[in-house]
């Protein structure tokens, strides 16, 4: 959709990839701009104090719910920590624990921020500004299903409105009718999906305040969720969610029956909720009853039970007895076979775990012709003291990380897989052969690998100055990275990426490129590493899908994280998202640092359109740029990150743009949005966002003739 764009932008939906309950957290988080602090400072102390008493205050209360003040101005925070209200105590507090831990990860040194949760849901929010006393609701995302329900008459989409504003009407009545603010409501109608729905205010707003909080979520509902099976709207001080499946725990509070026999055509006015007073005698609203059925209904039931009422006994013994058997013999033969696939398992799991012996042996005759090295695991062991605690690194997706040192001295990585991961022993041999294979002096190297039993390792080359992560987000250690040292690293991740798309022997696409999986050597040289995500492609083949979407959100290109297609232009996306990040030291994931922007695609695209771009860069660099060759970076960092894929370069042309500094470059059309809040004007109904461009930091008019071995 084309919205115009000058002060703000306007909020894209962030998608749901999933379409059923999720088992595995999600997490949302949401940067706040109220400044910065320091790591050690008293305000670190005050926020790591909040996070040991507001988890346990809050999961004690009987509303789940509590806030919390602590220090002095200018280090003073205020808090307020939510759960659900279907939610259990031991739940709650575990769910707040976490949700500090995630807010000061991915909201690094923000004095402001809030956190969203899935499953176990919670909510929780901290800032040095008093929000505590008005009842504004600010942080507010939206999330919606990518999937729509199918209904091309427009009647039926109509119908649909109607059911699903009556659902919502009632469940906020009741919510905000409720002591604690919260209700969940199901809506069953024939020839529909059931609907199920559920809303909550912090317990501490009037029945009026909650009412004037849900009250805009009507409108972003038509605006954005419009035919869509689900969505929700998440804010500090109220949250709504509907979809076409229960996701709450227990029955619903509300219940709505055959409301209509048919369901009136909607207009375009958007119903206004009311607040009823609340009840006397009671805290919870009682679930509306459903209509008695009509005399002649009550009439055949009666007669129907009469005539048979002495027949019944009969036929139900002479049909339930054999049904009773067919079932028994059922659950019979599933226990079998369930203890017989076990067996096979554990038979198949013993003869893995005596098989390495006779595996390695052949491994070992490979390796003379081969570009690896099969250490033994009594010397990993040693080099590594037995992994012990003072020689871990960090933790990665796959597994731990640990630093070691072979009795020729060389240093070394250890990347310990889990047990969990999923790997066997011939995908695991295949997965060193082929990163042997690759030597780029952009890419880590493998040296060798260990298998023994269940222990799986990987030993690369150890890299002193940690993942580039460590320098760029880190307020401390950002004047380390000065923009010549940005620039080399710059270069040398495309360098990487072009080796890996064009000049190895495989077709590689990586899936992962992040800040912190670039390492970074003495002379501070990336190097890209973890490919434990990569994807081998053939020359002839220009993309590929999934159905598991794996990878890290901020960085997956759109096509990817909805529809599972991947390509090389996936990962220039990414590459595109780390350059916007090296530029700025900002992450994307989380930022919303000026007016009502938050992810750091839509803050570049804005100033790029107002010839501001150079204000993106970090405050560090300013004054070691070349303003022509900052901007030219911007320039290509935004073509990189094209919602389009077919509109992004190869890293081929990547490269060579980065490399020709007399060749203009063409402009950069928007890019894919992912994470955009509510801005304040967007509640009165514009809403922004412009396509066209009419003022950008360089005006250029020739092209780059693109490669053919795109996308």
């Amino acid at each position: 959709m084309d919205l115009p764009c000058h002060r703000w932008m306007a909020m894209v939906i962030l998608p749901l990839l999933l379409l059923v309950p999720l088992t595995a957290a999600q997490m949302w988080p949401s940067c706040g701009e109220s400044g910065d602090y320091k790591s050690n400072s008293t305000y670190e102390a005050n926020l790591k104090l909040l996070s040991t008493t507001l988890p346990k205050k809050a999961a004690s209360s009987t509303n789940l719910f509590a806030t919390d003040t602590v220090g002095n101005v200018p280090n003073v925070i205020f808090a307020l920590a939510l759960c659900r209200g279907d939610s259990n105590t031991s739940a709650c507090e575990g769910c707040l624990v976490t949700a500090f831990q995630d807010g000061q990860e991915h909201c690094a040194n923000y004095k402001d921020a809030a956190v969203y949760y899935d499953s176990n849901p919670c909510m929780l929010r901290f800032s040095n500004k008093n929000f505590l006393s008005t009842t504004v609701n600010d942080h507010i995302l939206i999330i919606v299903s990518i999937e729509s329900l199918m209904m091309n008459i427009s009647t039926r989409a109509d119908s649909f409105r109607v059911l699903l504003f009556t659902l919502l009407n009632n469940t906020a009545q009741a919510a905000a009718n409720s002591l604690r603010r919260f209700t969940t409501s199901r809506l069953d109608v024939n020839s529909f999906p059931t609907l199920y729905c559920l809303m909550q205010c912090t317990p501490d707003l009037t029945a009026d305040d909650c009412t004037a909080c849900l009250q805009p979520y009507f409108q972003y509902t038509v605006k954005y969720m419009d035919g869509k099976k689900g969505g929700r709207l998440l804010g500090t001080r109220c949250t709504m969610r509907y979809e076409i499946f229960p996701f709450f725990q227990g029955d619903p509070m509300l219940r709505i029956i055959n409301l209509v026999s048919e369901v009136p055509a909607i207009n375009n006015t958007i119903p206004r909720i009311t607040v009823n007073p609340p009840p006397q005698s009671q805290s919870q609203p009682q679930s509306p009853v459903a209509a008695p059925p009509p005399p002649e209904a009550q009439a055949a039931t009666q007669e129907l039970h009469g005539r048979n009422s002495r027949q019944r006994p009969l036929w139900i013994i002479a049909v339930a007895a054999p049904l009773l058997s067919i079932f028994l013999c059922v659950i019979c033969f599933v226990v079998w076979m369930r203890r017989r696939r076990k067996g096979t398992e554990i038979l198949h799991d013993q003869a893995a775990m005596n098989r390495p012996e006779e595996d390695a042996l052949v491994w070992r005759l490979e390796e003379k012709s081969s570009e690896f090295t099969l250490f033994d695991l009594s010397e990993v062991l040693r080099a590594t003291h037995n992994f012990s605690k003072e020689n871990l690194l960090g933790q990665g997706g796959f597994g731990p990380v640990y630093k070691g040192q072979l009795p020729n001295g060389t240093e070394i990585a250890v990347k310990r897989l889990a047990s969990h991961s999923g790997q066997g022993f011939t995908e695991f041999k295949n997965e060193v052969e082929l990163i042997a294979k690759l030597q780029h002096s952009n890419l880590v190297k493998l040296m060798g690998c260990c298998i023994k039993g269940e222990e799986k390792l990987l030993v690369y080359e150890y890299l002193p100055n940690k993942s580039l992560d460590f320098f760029i987000f880190d307020v401390n250690q950002t004047t380390l990275v000065d923009w010549n040292k940005r620039c080399v690293i710059i270069e040398g991740i495309a360098q990487g990426l072009l080796y890996l798309h064009k000049h190895s022997r495989l077709r590689i696409i990586h899936r992962d490129l992040k800040a912190s999986n670039i390492l970074l050597d003495q002379d501070m040289n990336p190097k890209i590493s973890d490919f434990g995500l990569a994807k081998i492609f053939s020359t002839n083949d220009s993309q590929g899908s999934t159905k598991k979407v794996v990878g890290t959100y901020g960085y997956m290109a759109p096509e990817y994280a909805s529809e599972g297609i991947y390509s090389i232009k996936s990962d220039v996306f990414s590459f595109g998202v780390l350059l916007l990040e090296i530029l700025s030291g900002k992450r994307n994931s989380g930022f919303h640092q000026h007016e009502d922007f938050l992810n750091l695609l839509g803050y570049s695209w804005h100033l790029w359109e107002g010839g501001r771009c150079l204000e993106l860069l970090e405050a560090s660099i300013v004054e070691e740029i070349h303003a022509a060759e900052a901007s030219r970076y911007i320039n290509i960092a935004l073509m990189c990150v094209q919602e389009r894929a077919d509109d992004r370069p190869t890293m081929s042309t990547v490269v060579a743009m980065l490399n020709s500094e007399n060749v203009s470059l063409p402009g950069p059309k928007h890019p894919a949005y992912f994470n955009l809040r509510v801005s304040k004007e967007d509640e009165s109904g514009s809403v922004p966002y412009s396509n066209n461009a009419d003022t950008i930091c360089s005006n250029n008019d020739l092209t780059i003739t693109e490669e053919p071995d795109g996308r």
